[in-house]
């Protein structure tokens, strides 16, 4: 169940009660039967898992291309280039 906080808008009481979603919210201070406001606060938050930090995904060296395996049929493998370089805008065709 969370916590609320309220405070009351005469004499300045501050209280916390646990509460249900569902539960109305509190109306009176317990003190001196005045009218309460619920007080906001910051939430605190804490990311666990990989991809939340700044050291995760660094690192000192360039990625590799990433390589399939290839079947050449003799029960061998020959490993080929999964990323094939695309043609620069300026390139001119071979001639022929």
């Amino acid at each position: 169940m969370p916590t609320y906080e309220y405070r009351c808008t005469t004499c300045g009481h501050q209280f916390e009660i646990f509460q249900r979603f569902d539960d109305a919210p509190v109306t009176v201070c317990p003190e001196c039967g005045s009218p309460v406001q619920k007080v906001f606060s910051s939430v605190g938050i804490v990311f666990k898992g990989s991809g939340f930090y700044s050291t995760d995904n660094k690192s000192s060296k360039t990625p590799k291309a990433i390589t399939a395996t290839k079947d050449t049929g003799g029960g061998a493998k020959k490993a080929t280039p999964a990323i094939e370089a695309a043609p620069a805008k300026d390139a001119k065709p071979a001639a022929s």
